[in-house]
């Protein structure tokens, strides 16, 4: 089985459909430390990443903001002196889609490596 960070992103128009809750179970179940949250009716995927210093909070909110450009898809990023929250979803649908789990995968690679 291929994991979800080896994936690449595939272009995702208007008319894509969001996940369905099965969908989203399942590939939730693939993502360690990440959350399904409800905001105003549209599911996304949450992680909090907790740092030592603010220098490495910068430089993961660097990376992550380098990943989004790379894909264009771009995340929630709340940067605090010793965390980064991340949050993935697809504005253009509403909702979640495969893309948002293959980055929040490779979010989590990117943490791991820093």
């Amino acid at each position: 089985m291929t994991t979800l960070s080896k994936l690449s992103c595939e272009a995702c128009s208007t008319g894509a459909q969001p996940l369905t809750n099965d969908e989203i179970d399942s590939m939730l179940f693939k993502l360690s430390g990440w959350e399904l949250i409800i905001d105003s009716d549209i599911k996304k995927l949450k992680r909090q990443f907790h740092t030592e210093k603010y220098h490495q909070s910068v430089a993961f909110t660097n990376a992550i903001a380098s990943l989004a450009e790379s894909t264009n898809h771009h995340p929630q990023i709340i940067l605090e002196y010793s965390s980064v929250t991340i949050i993935w979803w697809t504005h253009v649908i509403h909702g979640l889609h495969k893309n948002d789990f293959i980055l929040a995968a490779k979010t989590s690679e990117l943490f791991k490596s820093d």
